[in-house]
């Protein structure tokens, strides 16, 4: 999955589950303007913010070892 589909994946879900991005800054204790930068395709996560946003949401962050061809 790339960046980008990470990003609409966390804000879809956000919707689906009729969260504000207020509540949900609040709730992960990521700002609101750095959620808004995401949600916009301006931002660059870390890994940390990533799984903050998604524990919230009752999401699961993962990494996967890719296997070599």
């Amino acid at each position: 999955m790339h960046f980008n589909e990470i990003i609409q994946t966390i804000k879809e879900r956000r919707e689906m589950m009729q969260v504000t991005q207020e509540t949900l800054a609040e709730l992960s204790g990521v700002g609101l303007r750095t959620l808004k930068q995401l949600e916009s395709g301006k931002g660059n996560p870390t890994l940390q913010t990533l799984q903050k946003l998604a524990d919230v949401l009752g999401m699961e962050v993962c990494l996967q070892v890719k296997k070599i061809q």
